[in-house]
C-alpha cells in the first residue's frame, strides 16, 4: 500500500482525477491542487449534492483541495516547496502547457530529484496532435472501440461509460505506482506518460491481435461472443434479458440438461466449440425459443443454483442494489464534514485485510492552509499572501 506517499493531483474532470482516486484508494495521501476557478467538474449537471456535482463526488474521494495560481509567482514558489515534500505529481494539460507553466518534469526534477511526474494526454504530444481535442467520444472512435460496440450491421454505437477517460486513469494510476516503487529503490524520479488514444489500443488485446495475425477485421456483434457459442443475451418471458455463457463440453452439458433439452449436446450442429461456433445462428434460434417459456429472474436463479454461467442483465440502480454488491461494500454511506449529511458513494474496489475510510470529496481549496503549513511550515502571513489572490479571482471568475 501507498500510506507514505504524497501525491499532487493538478487534473481536472474525469479521467485524471480517476486516477488519482486510485492512489488514495491505495493508501496515498492525494492533495487536489485546483486553479483559481476550480475543477470545473464541482459544476457538472445535472445532480448534486449541495455545491457538489455528483459527477465531481464520483471521482474525488479521499482527497484535500487546495487552490493556488500557479501563474502567479507566489503560488508557483509554494508548487515548488510542496513538490520537495511530496512523491509525485500528476497533471492532464495540453502537452505543450506544462512547460510554459515550469512544472514540466525536467523542472521538476530539478526541485526533487526522486519526484514521479505522471502525464495524462489525449493522442500525442507532438504536433500535429498536441493541441488535437481528445474527448472520451472521439477517443472512442479513433480506437476503433466504437466499430465493435453495438448491433450488427448497426450504428456505430460509444460504450456505456467514459471509457476512454477512465481506462486512461487506470493506467495512469498503475504507470505512477510502478514508478513510485523505482524511486522509492532507487532515489530517482520518473516521467510517465499515459496517452488516452494509445490506452484504448493496448484494450483491443485480442481483437487488434486476432486481426494482426489473420487480417481478418473485427466488427460489432451486438452481445455475441466471436469466440464462444452460446455466448449471448436472450430475450425472457417477461422482457428480460439473460446473459449465458456456457464454456467448455462440461458446461455445454449441464447447459443442456438444465434447459431441458440435453440432446442438443450431442446434436452434430453443436456438439464441441466449433461446430457451435460455425452454426451459431441456428443454435441462437433453438435457445431463443426455449428462454422464452420462463421468466428472466427464474432463469437466473435455475442457472446460480446448478452454477451454470448465466445472470440476468441488471439495470445500474439493480447492479448496485444486488447482494453481492452490498456484501462487497460498494455502496458507503460517508458522512458531508460540512452539513453533516450522510451520502451514499461508490466504494473501494480494492480490498484490504485493514479497510481504510476515505474522505469525502473535498471542498474548493478547504485545505490550503492546513497542507502549506504541515508539509512546507509556512507562516499565517505567507499562507494568506499565496491565497489572497486566488481569493480574489475566484470571487470575480
Amino acid at each position: 500500500m501507498l500510506q507514505s506517499v504524497k501525491v499532487l493531483d493538478l487534473t481536472w474532470v474525469l479521467g485524471g482525477p480517476f486516477g488519482g482516486q486510485l492512489l488514495a484508494q491505495l493508501g496515498a495521501e492525494v492533495i487536489k491542487v485546483e486553479p483559481v476557478s476550480g475543477d470545473p467538474a464541482r459544476e457538472i449537471p445535472p445532480h448534486y449534492v449541495g455545491d457538489l456535482s455528483s459527477f465531481f463526488l464520483s471521482v474525488n474521494r479521499g482527497k484535500r483541495s487546495i487552490a493556488l495560481d500557479l501563474k502567479s509567482e507566489a503560488g508557483l514558489t509554494a508548487f515548488y516547496d510542496l513538490v520537495r515534500q511530496c512523491d509525485a505529481v500528476l497533471y492532464g494539460f495540453a502537452p505543450d502547457v506544462p512547460r510554459r507553466l515550469g512544472i514540466d518534469y525536467e523542472r521538476l526534477r530539478e526541485v526533487n530529484p526522486a519526484i514521479v511526474v505522471g502525464e495524462l494526454i489525449g493522442i500525442h504530444d507532438d504536433a500535429p496532435y498536441q493541441r488535437a481535442p481528445a474527448y472520451d467520444l472521439v477517443v472512442q472512435a479513433l480506437s476503433g472501440v466504437m466499430s465493435i460496440t453495438g448491433a450488427p450491421d448497426g450504428e456505430p454505437a460509444r460504450v456505456g461509460y467514459q471509457i476512454a477517460d477512465l481506462a486512461g486513469g487506470l493506467y495512469l494510476a498503475l504507470g505512477v505506482a510502478g514508478a513510485l516503487y523505482s524511486a522509492g529503490t532507487t532515489g530517482r524520479g520518473e516521467k510517465v506518460q499515459v496517452s488516452l488514444l494509445d490506452a484504448q489500443l493496448g484494450l483491443l488485446t485480442w481483437q487488434a491481435q486476432n486481426y494482426l495475425i489473420s487480417g481478418d477485421e473485427p466488427r460489432a456483434l451486438g452481445s455475441r461472443s466471436p469466440n464462444i457459442a452460446p455466448s449471448e443475451v436472450f430475450r425472457c418471458r417477461d422482457g428480460r434479458y439473460l446473459a449465458v455463457s456456457p464454456t467448455g463440453t462440461s458446461y455445454w452439458r449441464a447447459f443442456c440438461r438444465a434447459i431441458g433439452s440435453p440432446e442438443l449436446a450431442d446434436d452434430t450442429r453443436f456438439r464441441d466449440r466449433y461446430s457451435r461456433l460455425t452454426n451459431v445462428e441456428q443454435l441462437a434460434e433453438v435457445l431463443r425459443a426455449i428462454f422464452l417459456t420462463r421468466d428472466a429472474a427464474d432463469w437466473a436463479k435455475h442457472f446460480f443454483d446448478l452454477r451454470i454461467p448465466a445472470a440476468p442483465v441488471l439495470t445500474v440502480p439493480e447492479a448496485l442494489a444486488q447482494e453481492s454488491a452490498q456484501l462487497r461494500a460498494m455502496v458507503e454511506q460517508v458522512e458531508d464534514p460540512e452539513s453533516g449529511e450522510r451520502v451514499h458513494l461508490l466504494g473501494n474496489p480494492i480490498k484490504y485485510a485493514d479497510p481504510q475510510d476515505l474522505r469525502y470529496p473535498p471542498r474548493w481549496g478547504a485545505d490550503t492552509a492546513d497542507v502549506l503549513a504541515e508539509l512546507c511550515g509556512y507562516s499565517a502571513e505567507r499562507i494568506n499572501a499565496v491565497r489572497a489572490r486566488s481569493k480574489q479571482e475566484k470571487g470575480t471568475a
